[in-house]
């Protein structure tokens, strides 16, 4: 604060000071000082105290000027965030002392320029013009290029300049709510200001005065309320002089204190004036405005001042406001509400004076907690959390459980909030009879608790989403899920008398509860699901980690064993407690001499394992074991003894039974077959995870898989395992030939076995059983794989023998397999085999064929199966869209990216193949209205659409894709004769969705490849089966915009386009057209240069076309070197006698001219196209650097005719000038029928001289 010493005068301290006034002595007298003048409105310019002085001490010109900075205004002092903004405003302030019209002024400048307006308000403006008038003017000043304005840019200086904006206004009320603001002046402007911008259309005016009033009127609030505090205070005071005794009674304290109260009521009114002006002028407008951002600010204020000012604002014609504004339709608003009325429900005091609009706006709050926006759903449930503390009673249970449930959604923000919902709705509540009971242990408070939760967890139906249940609660209760010693005692001892034991499903519920809070202790972040990316633990939170870790282990080292004793045959509850060792401190075993307690734990886990055959169970017991058995602790020994002597058990017993069970001339019976699948259950389940290799088990597994192809009566459950183990066998042997500690021979025999399995698999491949072949196509798919060529890849090139690629006759069995066994019906699936037809069943199917289907994917996208037969894959895409759309599209992404070439020839073979067989069941007559037509148009559609929009990095794919579909529509002869279209030439009709993939010059040469296939006759058909040609062609036709001309096949043309930026010399830009088209050599063209012998329909060849200007081979543009790859060669047609002479034609056009003589008359007069070519000024050396000659070839419709040519033609060679488009929007000028030959090559039309 400045000092009164610090003003210039005492007189105008005493008249305008504003500054701190406690008691708000001085606001009565510079009120009193306005009040005689009058009060004044924007345009009444009335002088003031110091009217006619210069300007303040630190302004010049009404700007700023401190630290350096002169002549700055005060928008630009704001923005720069380097002063004070108590300095700014004490400046302000004496400067409106001085001369209040030109700082007011300053002021009125300061919004216009923080809208982002460059105009401002001069003097004479600010003294004859009215609001309406100056906003209008400053409209017109806006910049129309840019929508942008202070309040909506980015960067780190925008973003301070709103908070220094907002604080400016709040500083500037603070300072001058003594006198100033009482003075019928400056609010009185600066409001009517504010609110005439508020109403403009100009957004940024609306969006920065609604931020100002409302800033402003926060500040007014807080000095309502010190106002209010004041007159509270002195009233007290003025009661309590009153009751003293007469004698004791100072009446001239009493006078003051009226007088001061009275004072305190005048300026308490002023301020509830101009807060109703901004209320009913602003906020009741703009909080409704059609910028929700502008909405926001308006529901975030209210909020402040209800919070700030309850006696004032908390009522229901405010908070109704903010009970309508809950269901705008953007998220932002909505977010503001609930933050607000946050605010209001953290004070129970407050809380308690909104039952009537939590009763009127409840459902929709806790409707909100599902909102579609997270933000808003998380902060919705905060509320409900907060209300829930406010009052038990407002909330219904069905409130409470459409929270409860959302303790299980992938949203961990929204789980967490729901987890402290209910845990304060459940576990918060402590009764008087729970007060003295123990802190540990079954009968204390926490096991209360955790049954509970375990009642919550099963009653929720929800029981395989334990992980998720534990996260959701972890933040808020995580010491009570750390109660692991209470878990164990309810689990463990015996109920008191009276006290109701857990039945076995809550003890299942509380088993798996104890795991996942063990696991969400030692692994520190959310389950699979909730993930939000990788977070670095802090210092306390690795130590709080160790520190569980330990207490785990020294807790479960002693209760484990003890547990697994009592539920050893109970599969869900022995599954879950064999997961717990690897979460141990295995050091704690020696340090903490547990080591009886470690051998009573691997007794136990052999128990388990000889009691079970259930394969989570025995993969339950290998992952402990592989656990335990770890080479840098001293207890490995001990653990890798037992290991040892448990395996050495089971391959004795399998090898024994196995003898038994193949003994020829023997039926094996039932008893036997348990024994020998129960056997290799354990051992597949150990192979997993552990080596056993030295126990030669591949012999005995292949044996056994060899018996059953030969009697094919092997049980299905013997089968699978045999081959599971197998496959582990090979990848055991596998590791240890690549880590090279293997034996010379290993390698071999590796070979020998890894070959002959895939062998016996493919040979189960044609098995009855399903399961069977499901299992063989899946090891099948890993093994090769696995030992693809990508097996040599990071310098492990001495595997290469190990090399396996998969013949013909093996591609073609996987892949029937797929077409079997995935592409069905959900109703013709056989793999449930008798299973109940529901939701789930159907689901876990669909999920096996999927996998299948990825497993058959891989082998396409690494290369191991020729990319051709994607194609019956491909062909699905839009039949099963809904079930394997994501994998085919992904497969179809991948093998693109290996060779687009021959992904584009897989897409189009496999339109072929729907196309065949749309054929052999509708026959030749294609109907193409019909849904089997239009299901391939469509699936080409979609297909086009994955090629991207880069036609450049796709452009060799797609012209070869257009030559394969072309060479298959005509591949087939007509099967109605000669004269007819051949038989697949509707399948052009669906190639021309492809089209718009080509790029100019390619749509010329796939249109010259397709000429060749062509007869003339075919031209001229107009027939409705020929429509798909037709269709073809038009699509290859290049519009106007590409500067083309249109002729009969059999003229030449030489097209020359001068349109050069600078004269080259004439001589070195020709070549001759051999020259020209020998120098292509590349391999890209052998497409185009086919044989002569090639029993197509043959239409006469086209004369090549010649541009008469090259361009040098340096400055040529990527795609016009890549154009010359696909030139077409100079080749000799000798003559062939069922080819139309070429006068005949020439004649029959001539013919032809007559009859639309009218009609192109018409068309020749219409065209202004010689007026654009009277400006271009001819030359043969003349050409753009950055254009290329634009030429093109095209077969011209047969309603197209010759008009006027000249008898003395060439018809070999004709140059042809296109007019010189610069530009793209130059080119859309020209119509197709710019390029009409006969208007070009009429002299009177190009008014120059042909030649």
């Amino acid at each position: 604060m400045i000092a009164a010493q610090d003003l210039e005068t005492e007189s105008q301290l005493s008249s305008d000071t504003d500054f701190e006034d406690p008691d708000g002595r001085s606001a009565k007298t510079g009120k009193g000082l306005v009040s005689r003048k009058g009060k004044k409105a924007l345009g009444d310019k009335a002088k003031g105290v110091g009217a006619g002085r210069g300007p303040g001490v630190g302004r010049v010109n009404g700007h700023h000027q401190e630290n350096g900075m002169e002549n700055m205004t005060l928008f630009e002092v704001v923005k720069a965030g380097k002063s004070a903004t108590q300095a700014v405003v004490d400046d302000w302030i004496e400067a409106y002392k001085h001369d209040r019209d030109v700082a007011l002024l300053d002021l009125i400048n300061f919004f216009i320029q923080c809208s982002g307006c460059r105009g401002a308000v001069s003097g004479e403006m600010f003294r004859n013009m009215q609001n309406s008038e100056i906003i209008r003017k400053m409209t017109e000043e806006f910049d129309e290029d840019s929508g942008d304005y202070p309040l909506t840019l980015s960067g780190p200086q925008w973003k301070k300049f709103r908070i220094s904006f907002s604080d400016f206004i709040a500083v500037l009320v603070r300072q001058c709510q003594y006198s100033i603001i009482y003075d019928e002046y400056m609010m009185d402007t600066i409001i009517s200001l504010l609110t005439g911008l508020s109403d403009s259309q100009v957004r940024a005016f609306r969006h920065t005065s609604t931020l100002a009033a409302m800033k402003l009127m926060t500040a007014l609030v807080n000095v309502a309320l010190n106002l209010s505090i004041n007159m509270d205070n002195t009233q007290r005071q003025y009661e309590a002089e009153r009751n003293k005794a007469v004698a004791k009674r100072a009446n001239d304290r009493l006078e003051l204190l009226l007088q001061k109260r009275k004072e305190l009521q005048e300026n308490q009114d002023e301020i509830e004036n101009m807060m109703n002006a901004i209320f009913k002028g602003v906020f009741v407008h703009r909080y409704r405005d059609a910028i929700a951002e502008i909405r926001a600010i308006c529901i975030e204020e209210i909020g402040v001042w209800m919070k700030l000012y309850s006696d004032a604002f908390l009522n229901d014609s405010y908070l109704k406001y903010v009970g309508w504004t809950m269901h705008d339709k953007q998220g932002e608003v909505r977010l503001k509400c609930l933050t607000a009325l946050q605010g209001l429900f953290y004070s129970r005091e407050l809380g308690a004076r909104l039952e009537l609009f939590t009763s009127r706006f409840k459902d929709r709050i806790v409707s909100m907690t599902l909102d579609k926006e997270y933000d808003v759903a998380v902060q919705a449930i905060k509320l409900l959390t907060l209300v829930l503390q406010s009052s038990d009673e407002v909330l219904t249970a069905e409130d409470c459980e459409s929270v409860y449930h959302l303790v299980y959604s992938a949203h961990r923000p929204i789980a967490v909030s729901a987890g402290e919902f209910l845990f304060k709705k459940l576990f918060s509540h402590q009764g008087p009879e729970e007060e003295g009971l123990p802190r540990r242990g079954r009968q204390s408070l926490n096991g209360s608790l955790i049954k509970t939760t375990v009642f919550f967890f099963l009653e929720s139906e929800l029981h395989e989403h334990g992980a998720y249940l534990v996260d959701s609660l972890w933040d808020c209760g995580s010491d009570l899920l750390k109660d692991w010693e209470t878990m164990i005692s309810l689990l463990l001892d015996e109920p008191m008398p009276g006290e109701e034991a857990l039945t076995d499903r809550q003890e299942t519920a509380l088993v798996e509860i104890m795991l996942c809070a063990i696991r969400q202790a030692c692994e520190c972040h959310p389950p699979v699901g909730r993930a939000t990316g990788k977070r670095v633990l802090t210092a306390k939170e690795k130590k709080t980690q160790l520190d569980d870790r330990t207490r785990i282990t020294e807790m479960f080292a002693v209760a484990l064993p003890l547990l697994l004793a009592k539920y050893c045959v109970d599969i869900d509850k022995v599954t879950n407690l064999l997961q717990i060792p690897k979460y141990f401190d295995l050091d704690i075993y020696t340090t903490g001499r547990l080591e009886k307690h470690l051998d009573a734990l691997l007794r136990q886990i052999w128990e388990v394992q000889d009691k079970h055959t259930d394969t989570e169970v025995l993969e339950a017991c290998s992952t402990t074991y592989h656990s335990l058995c770890n080479e840098e602790f001293t207890i490995f020994n001990r653990v890798d003894i037992a290991r040892s002597q448990l395996l050495d058990e089971l391959v004795d017993k399998f090898d024994r039974l196995l003898e038994d069970f193949l003994q020829e001339g023997e039926e094996p019976d039932e008893d036997d077959a348990y024994q020998v699948l129960s056997t290799l259950k354990k051992i597949s389940a150990f192979h997993n995870a552990h080596d056993l290799s030295k126990w030669d088990l591949f012999t005995s597994n292949y044996r056994l898989l060899n018996t059953g192809l030969q009697n094919g009566d092997m049980p299905e459950q013997i089968v699978i395992h045999a081959m599971q183990c197998t496959h582990y066998i090979i990848l055991w042997h596998l590791a240890k030939v690549s880590d090279g500690t293997s034996l010379k021979g290993d390698m071999v025999t590796l070979r020998k076995q890894m070959r002959a399995f895939c062998l016996m698999c493919q040979r189960y491949l044609n098995s009855i059983n399903t399961a069977v072949k499901e299992q063989a196509f899946t090891i099948l798919c890993d093994l090769l794989l696995i030992f693809s060529h990508q097996i040599m890849s990071s310098g492990r090139e001495q595997l290469e023998p190990l090399v396996y690629t998969p013949d013909s006759s093996l591609q073609a069995e996987l892949l029937n397999f797929i077409l079997d066994q995935v592409f069905i019906d959900q109703d013709d699936d056989s793999s449930t085999d008798g299973q109940q037809d529901d939701e789930a069943s159907k689901i876990e199917a669909l999920h096996k064929r999927r996998n299948l289907l990825a497993a058959y994917c891989k082998l396409i996208v690494y290369n191991v199966v020729e990319m051709n037969t994607g194609a019956d894959i491909f062909k699905q895409y839009m039949r099963y869209y809904n079930d394997y759309g994501d994998i085919i599209k992904d497969t179809m992404s991948k093998t693109r990216q290996i060779d687009k070439v021959q992904c584009a020839k897989t897409l189009v073979l496999s339109l072929q193949m729907l196309f065949n067989d749309m054929l052999s069941e509708l026959g030749f007559n294609v109907d193409r209205s019909s849904s089997a037509f239009c299901g391939i148009k469509e699936l080409a559609r979609r297909f086009s659409l994955t090629f991207g929009l880069d036609q450049m990095k796709t452009r060799e794919a797609i012209a070869m894709l257009h030559k394969d579909g072309i060479e298959f529509a005509f591949k087939e002869p007509s099967p109605q004769g000669e004269g007819g279209p051949p038989l697949n030439v509707a399948f052009l009709d669906i190639l021309s969705e492809f089209s718009s993939k080509l790029i100019r010059q390619d749509k010329r040469t796939v249109h010259m490849y397709l000429e060749r296939f062509m007869t003339f006759q075919m031209a001229l058909q107009r027939e409705d089966c020929w429509l798909p040609l037709i269709s073809y062609r038009n699509s290859l036709q290049v519009g106007g915009d590409d500067d083309t001309m249109s002729i009969i096949s059999g003229i030449s043309s030489r097209g020359s386009t001068v349109r050069s930026k600078k004269s080259k010399p004439a001589a070195a830009s020709k070549r001759k057209l051999p020259e020209e088209e020998n120098s292509c050599s590349s391999t890209d063209a052998v497409w185009m240069n086919r044989e002569q012998n090639v029993q197509t329909p043959v239409m006469m060849h086209s004369p090549h076309l010649t541009s008469t200007v090259l361009r040098d081979p340096k400055k040529m543009r990527p795609e016009d070197s890549y154009a010359a790859a696909y030139a077409m060669p100079t080749e000799q047609h000798p003559h062939q006698p069922d080819t139309i002479d070429y006068n005949t034609q020439v004649t029959w056009m001539l013919t032809q001219r007559q009859q639309a003589e009218a009609r192109q008359q018409q068309e020749r007069v219409s065209m202004h196209y010689a007026k654009m070519r009277n400006h271009i000024r001819r030359g043969s050396g003349l050409m753009e650097d950055d254009e290329e000659p634009i030429v093109e070839d095209v077969m011209m419709s047969s309603e197209d005719r010759l008009e006027d040519i000249n008898e003395g033609m060439d018809f070999d060679t004709m140059d042809i000038d296109l007019p010189a488009s610069k530009n793209r929007r130059e080119r859309t000028e020209l119509k197709p029928d710019y390029f009409d030959p006969s208007s070009i090559m009429d002299d009177s039309v190009l008014n120059v001289s042909m030649f």
